[in-house]
């Protein structure tokens, strides 16, 4: 009986060694080494960069006024705006899987144009509409508004687009029995609906959040680069860049690279909580 109970074990553990073929084993190492190409080994470079100067001039360049601002900057209107894409990309996914109505195909276009557009041409078409010359009286060039409202812009379709495929594939048989069963709307949406969404939600904010911290094409027109007001982490290290600084410009490059790393970890286990409690 224990022979036959090793025997087991001994073909189990065989087995859960590898389950890969040799055309798998070859993909697999393909796609390491194209991961690795661009990927691993450019965030292995800014990471040397940034630390060439050793800990003294890394500490130097985020205890810096200007820096230490821009860096806050960027990551309160970033949360700012994965906070509204959140609720308003989940309500306009909504909008566009479970209701019919005229014009819907010209909005699914619409959503995606901060997809096809050029950062720079999206930076272009805010500074038309909400510029000095403004056709509808509103200026938000250099102020923190416009750079709230440009990033609103250009991360607005990564929470929808996340959401949308889950919501198409929810089940509505598991809503109507949930209420012929008696649990009304709002107890159908938190335990059944919401549960089922999170993991899209949070992918979603995620990649927006990513997306803000990040952005600047859009912001080059509008935010001003205004040190202490206006200036967000992108140009602060174009500006390290051109006055000849790689060090401090890697130095925030990697300071960004952690707090999105530790938001999208963050957004994964509050989804993974939620999804476990529905």
């Amino acid at each position: 009986m224990s022979t036959g109970t090793s025997a087991g074990a001994i073909t189990g553990t065989a087995t859960s060694r590898s389950t890969l073929t040799a055309g798998s084993r070859i993909g697999l190492g393909i796609a390491l080494v194209w991961f690795s190409l661009l990927v691993l080994i450019p965030l292995a470079a800014v990471v040397v960069t940034a630390t060439e100067g050793g800990w003294s001039t890394f500490w130097d360049t985020l205890s810096d006024p200007d820096t230490a601002s821009a860096i806050r900057l960027t990551v309160v209107e970033a949360l700012l705006v994965t906070v509204v894409n959140v609720v308003m990309g989940t309500v306009i996914a909504w909008v566009l899987v479970r209701d019919r109505f005229w014009g819907k195909r010209a909005l699914e276009v619409v959503i995606d144009l901060p997809f096809a557009l050029p950062t720079i041409v999206a930076g272009l078409v805010l500074l038309s509409l909400y510029g000095p010359d403004s056709p509808v009286g509103v200026n938000v060039v250099n102020t923190r508004q416009g750079i709230f409202l440009a990033l609103l812009f250009v991360t607005l379709p990564f929470v929808v687009r996340t959401v949308q495929p889950v919501l198409i594939e929810l089940d509505a048989d598991v809503e109507e029995a949930a209420a012929s069963l008696g649990a009304t709307r709002l107890t159908t949406l938190r335990r059944i609906i919401l549960p089922s969404l999170a993991p899209a939600i949070a992918a979603g904010a995620s990649l927006a959040f990513a997306r803000a911290i990040s952005e600047f094409g859009s912001l080059v027109l509008i935010a001003g680069n205004q040190p202490g007001r206006t200036e967000v982490a992108s140009l602060k290290i174009l500006k390290y860049v051109e006055t000849g600084n790689p060090a401090a410009a890697a130095t925030v490059a990697v300071l960004l690279l952690l707090v999105a790393v530790a938001a999208i970890v963050v957004l994964d286990l509050i989804s993974r909580r939620a999804a476990e409690r529905g």
